[in-house]
């Protein structure tokens, strides 16, 4: 028996080089020697820095940035082995670098991703993918703007950092300043998100809740990121691209200021790791992620992973930390789904546990592929 295993990571508790560690303990303990490809993948959010590293054999580049909060912070970055780096924002602007009651994006800003940026520019690289999920930010990518060398003006003459908060006051964009080398580099930015920047569908009202935005914070960083829009594109209408409201607007920040493309982050990350072309022979394929529901099926990395094996005619697994929303749906594209939480819990608890629970719920689907 030949399995692929393909996780994204467990949000809060488990990266998916551990989910493949664990899955891959479990698969032998029920089905003995078998062939097993690990694959620990990513859609651009935290976790996929580590997932290009392993595929790429690229080498870590850390250094010492701003975490969303302007503190100091060690982040890295990958320098490939072809010359191009991969920025995962998460390092340096990510929600997991705050405590619960740290969060406020009227506060952050992703100016660390922007000093990420700049270190892959000095490390030569004139090819650089971001990938953008899990921020802590609903800045539009100011703070990155700035410390790119952009300035954001207010009318008495100050200078903003670029924080989510500062949006609504900035007056004037000063770009003359930018780093010169950004007009010689290939920006593509990794994302799954399909959210305009703005509205009801937009990273304020949609991300701005997890990243701990009150109603009325939401309100405020809607208008903010509006006026973002007219200053850098003239407008909402042209801030509906695919990607413009990942990692709180970041998307476009990186259209307006860099001239990224974006692209599936799953799909990229599929194809730097050779996925695809390992599905044939396989006889199933495991993926999962900390939480599903339906919106798994709107391109997040199991339905691509699912996708890929059933095109080379190969079943798909999902092991989901929960499952959540109408499951019937799900099995519409999973030929099997299992959730690790199996008890009413805490969410504290469930991530506490998050490593006995997976290996458990894996150890009975392993089971239940050895007897047929």
């Amino acid at each position: 028996m030949k399995i692929i295993l393909a996780p994204d990571s467990f949000k809060d508790s488990l990266s998916s080089i551990d989910v493949c560690s664990i899955l891959s303990e479990a698969a032998r303990r029920e089905l003995g020697d078998v062939e097993i490809q690990s694959f620990p993948m990513g859609d651009g959010g935290e976790g996929t820095l580590d997932a290009v590293l392993a595929a790429t054999n690229g080498r870590r580049e850390t250094l010492l940035v701003r975490d969303p909060l302007g503190r100091p912070v060690e982040a890295a970055y990958a320098l490939l082995p072809n010359g191009e780096a991969f920025v995962e924002m998460a390092q340096a602007s990510g929600l997991e670098r705050l405590s619960r009651d740290e969060r406020n994006p009227l506060l952050t800003s992703t100016y660390g991703t922007g000093q990420l940026i700049l270190a892959a520019l000095d490390a030569g690289c004139r090819k650089i993918t971001v990938g953008i999920g899990g921020s802590a930010t609903t800045d539009g990518g100011a703070g990155m703007a700035v410390a790119l060398g952009a300035r954001l003006v207010t009318a008495d003459g100050r200078e903003l950092d670029g924080r989510g908060g500062d949006l609504r006051k900035i007056v004037r964009v000063e770009l003359d300043g930018l780093d010169k080398r950004l007009k010689d580099c290939v920006f593509c930015v990794a994302s799954d998100v399909t959210n305009p920047l703005c509205g009801e569908r937009g990273a304020a009202a949609v991300f701005g809740p997890q990243k701990g935005a009150t109603p009325k914070m939401v309100a405020e960083l809607d208008a903010g990121l509006s006026h973002w829009a007219e200053l850098l594109a003239g407008g909402e209408a042209n801030a509906r691209e695919r990607g413009d409201g990942a990692a709180g607007g970041l998307g476009f920040g990186l259209r307006m200021l860099c001239g990224a493309t974006m692209l599936s982050g799953a799909a990229l990350i599929a194809e730097l790791t050779g996925l695809p072309a390992a599905m044939d022979g396989a006889d199933v394929v495991v993926t999962g992620e900390g939480r599903t529901d339906e919106q798994t099926l709107c391109g997040k990395l199991p339905a691509v992973v699912a996708s890929y094996a059933h095109a080379h005619g190969v079943r798909c697994v999902l092991i989901s930390g929960a499952l959540e929303g109408d499951v019937k749906t799900l099995r519409s594209v999973f030929d099997g789904c299992f959730g690790c939480v199996s008890k009413v819990c805490s969410l504290e608890e469930a991530l506490k546990n998050a490593r006995q629970s997976l290996s458990s719920v894996a150890g009975s689907v392993f089971s239940l592929l050895r007897k047929g």
